[in-house]
């Protein structure tokens, strides 16, 4: 039995309320009440106007997130997946309105949900808004959540004087708060929304072609991007998608307070340390060098000399940039060359129609795999044939934005392609030419996958991909006309890790969903698609039509990957001869069928007239009670025996399946009492964490637990302090000294002769006594000063002290 909690914050008025809760019905999610469109709107109201739409997304785990156009509002929608059977999904009647705190200006085209499930994002062609979902109820009906939300970089996208447009928008993949924007100014930017919705934290000036150069329009105008997975250097990766097909790779870009595992940054440190600053080439060296420069700043906890077991399982990333170098852009990645392959070939890959309109990312195992889908409806799928590793452009150095204290808030870098021709890469190069050198990695192309779209829109098609939660190596493909579905069987890494040999392979292509209703129909794209999946194993895809219409479709996932060549036929026969030769045969298959069918003898037709006693009754009854002995008697001997004979057979099989009822039994019993033990350990825990909860209640009732840190005019008295103690109280003493000195001069002055002190007048001895008294009260006076002073230190430094201990 699955369970769904609503974990949404009641407010102050429904938590005082004694009403009951609103009764929840649970309904079909295609019949949904949401998903029921008013006439206006199947009529008409969801024409297409060009450009994706995505309303629909999931938390990942049980509530689905809808974006009704025409009400303006957002729908919250509880589900239970696989319920009633594996093929549905039920969803909660009513669902949760969610309506933003300030009037919204723009359309909405896209909704993404953050990793956690605690913010929105509100994505559209003329603004862009992040709504926080855990907000407060309206106090008006109770029902509608009024939600915070804001505009991020509005004064940047879409003010009134600026033409920059919003070219893809994407949660990043390790925060919760940081967003990734590529906008058509070729800049990429990484917004903190918990520090600055409006300024970026992190800004990359891309320049694919170098100054001087020029290759055509398309080579400087940014498609798409999509950040790397969990894999090495890929995590601190983003690819960037150019309009004519060529991809480029940032790397390293952290957002500021990020967390990482710690074996994965320990992984790449090792790495860098082993086949980088070992390396007989210097400019491997160099690079190596620069990228554990940057780790051990980004990372500090991965400098320690020993490494403890107590080490903490995940690092977060510190603000730091290389102060005289910029983060290079690694491309155009290049396809790779086999042995007899002509070396211009490596630069142009395969010749598709159109323009590059859409880029996806995808880490299999091992592989990480990248699609490139086109407006002719081609789909390029390419694997990197060797790892990302962080390259920078020195005496480049980066805009950095700090504050008093000398710490980074924001960087901004202008990001180049290493100048100079790159060598074409070939399978059969060593190891030694690779590593370390600043090389982009090179693609080995998959497969060119050509879904015959209709060519009936003049831009050509609209096309997003995304990928299947469950099962990695399927890719959703999402056009004009539907939805299909591409599932890679050959990956170079991981196919050779596990010991495959499906090397000519293809990807299997499968249609999924058909939107159009003819070949002469125009395409009815959807306006919101997302795949859903469980942990048993089970998988859906949810899609909403321009009329607001919902599909629910059950993916199959077990028997996609089989290979190829499987012989059916052997395997069935093998399985019945063994299940043959493993069941005894208790009674023979003869006596199963029956007696055998006799043909009864001529009769003649006079056969009823004749009498028993007559001699031909007598030997017609003879003749037939020959027949029934024969066959039937004899077959009910058989049968007795059979019965005799199989009696202790059929007894063992009979205590052997008592036998088996006992053992179930006994197990059942243990199971039992182990889940009494369990209960009761489940108890003890549950006492123990309410003890641990009550102690840390009284721990955090101390004095000295709420101490704040020291505030603004705190740190400017310490320093005045620090400085009085350190300067100023250094010439005090010596002023004192000074006096000090002069006194005893003056005290231990020789004494003149007699005539000479009859000489001096009394004026002069009183002038002379008075300067001594008040000489001898200014220098006490400056002891009392100074004990005093020395004794505010004093308690300053001990309270300074103490705060400081009671910090850690």
């Amino acid at each position: 039995m699955r369970f769904n909690f609503d974990l949404s914050e009641p407010s102050t008025d429904s938590r005082l309320s004694l009403t009951p809760k609103e009764e929840v019905e649970w309904v079909p999610l295609q019949k949904h009440p949401v998903f029921s469109a008013p006439d206006a709107v199947r009529n008409g109201g969801g024409k297409f106007n060009g450009a994706p739409k995505n309303l629909v997304a999931w938390d990942g785990a049980s509530r689905l997130y809808y974006w009704d156009q025409n009400a303006q509002c957002l729908h919250r929608i509880s589900v239970r997946l696989g319920e009633p059977d594996p093929t549905s999904i039920l969803a909660a009647f009513p669902s949760k309105v969610m309506r933003a705190d300030v009037k919204l200006n723009f359309e909405v085209s896209r909704i993404s949900i953050n990793r956690n499930g605690s913010a929105l994002l509100l994505i559209g062609s003329d603004g862009l808004c992040v709504m926080y979902l855990y907000g407060r109820t309206c106090s008006s009906d109770n029902k509608t959540i009024i939600c915070r939300t804001v505009s991020v970089g509005s004064q940047i996208y879409f003010s009134s004087s600026n033409v920059i447009r919003t070219l893809q928008v994407s949660w990043h993949p390790y925060s919760d708060t940081h967003l990734g924007i590529l906008s058509s100014d070729s800049v990429f930017r990484l917004f903190n929304l918990a520090s600055d919705v409006m300024q970026p934290e992190q800004e990359y000036y891309l320049q694919p072609v170098e100054p001087g150069r020029y290759r055509n329009a398309a080579s400087i105008c940014p498609v798409d991007f999509s950040f790397g997975g969990d894999h090495l250097w890929d995590r601190f990766s983003v690819f960037v998608l150019f309009s004519d097909g060529s991809i480029y790779i940032l790397c390293p870009v952290v957002p500021f307070g990020s967390v990482y595992k710690w074996e994965s940054i320990l992984e790449i440190y090792n790495d860098a340390q082993t086949f980088g600053l070992r390396s007989v080439n210097s400019l491997a060296v160099r690079n190596s060098s620069l990228a554990i420069s940057w780790l051990e700043a980004t990372f500090p906890e991965v400098a320690q000399e020993t490494i403890d077991e107590g080490d903490p399982p995940a690092l977060k990333a510190h603000p730091h940039a290389l102060f005289d170098s910029s983060v290079s852009l690694q491309g155009p990645l290049r396809k790779i060359c086999h042995g007899g392959e002509d070396e211009s070939l490596a630069v142009r890959g395969a010749e598709c129609e159109g323009r590059a309109v859409s880029f996806l990312y995808n880490l299999v195992s091992k592989d990480s795999i990248v699609v490139t889908s086109w407006s002719g409806g081609q789909l390029q799928i390419d694997a990197l044939a060797d790892e990302i590793q962080p390259v920078w452009t020195v005496n480049i150095p980066p805009r950095l934005r700090v504050d008093s204290q000398d710490r980074i808030h924001g960087l901004a870098m202008i990001c180049e392609p290493i100048s100079g021709e790159l060598p074409v890469v070939k399978l059969d190069q060593p190891l030694d030419h690779t590593v370390w050198l600043g090389h982009p990695p090179p693609l080995l192309r998959l497969a060119t996958v050509d879904l015959a779209l209709p060519k009936n829109t003049e831009s050509g098609s609209i096309i997003t991909m995304s990928i299947d939660p469950l099962m990695q190596e399927r890719i959703y493909i999402v056009h004009d006309g539907g939805i299909d579905s591409v599932v890679l069987h050959f990956l170079p890494f991981t196919s050779q890790t596990r010991g495959k040999d499906e090397t000519n392979r293809s990807p299997s292509v499968h249609p999924v969903l058909n939107t159009c209703q003819g070949e002469t129909s125009s395409p009815s794209p959807l306006c919101g698609f997302v795949s859903l999946s469980d942990s048993f194993g089970y998988s859906w895809i949810v899609g909403v039509t321009s009329t607001q219409e919902c599909v629910v479709i059950e993916m199959k996932t077990w028997n996609l990957l089989l290979p190829v060549q499987i012989d059916s036929e052997k395997k069935s026969v093998d399985l019945g001869a063994k299940k043959e030769r493993d069941t005894p045969d208790i009674i023979s298959k003869e006596l199963l069928s029956g007696p055998k069918v006799i043909l009864l003898p001529q009769a003649s037709p006079n056969l009823r007239s004749v009498a028993a006693d007559s001699i031909e009754g007598r030997s017609t009854l003879h003749q037939y009670f020959n027949l029934f002995q024969e066959n039937y008697v004899e077959y009910a001997h058989k049968v007795h025996f059979e019965l005799k004979h199989h009696a202790p057979q059929l007894k063992q099989i009979i205590d052997d399946q008592h036998a088996r009822l006992s053992e179930a039994q006994n197990k059942i019993l243990k199971v039992e009492e182990r889940q009494s033990r369990l209960e009761e350990r489940i108890d003890h825990a549950v006492q123990q964490h309410n003890i641990l909860e009550q102690r840390l209640q009284h721990l955090r009732n101390l004095p000295g637990a709420h101490k704040k840190p020291l505030s603004g005019a705190e740190h400017a008295l310490k320093a005045e302090l620090d400085h009085f103690e350190g300067v100023e109280l250094d010439a005090l003493h010596s002023s004192i000294e000074a006096l000090r000195a002069r006194l005893r001069r003056l005290t231990q002055s020789p004494e003149g002769s007699p005539g000479n002190q009859q000489r001096q007048t009394l004026g002069k001895n009183y002038v002379q006594d008075a300067q001594i008294s008040q000489l001898r009260s200014l220098m006490e006076k400056l002891s009392l000063v100074n004990s005093e002073n020395l004794k505010k230190v004093k308690l300053v430094e001990s309270a300074l002290k103490k705060q400081e201990s009671s910090r850690y």
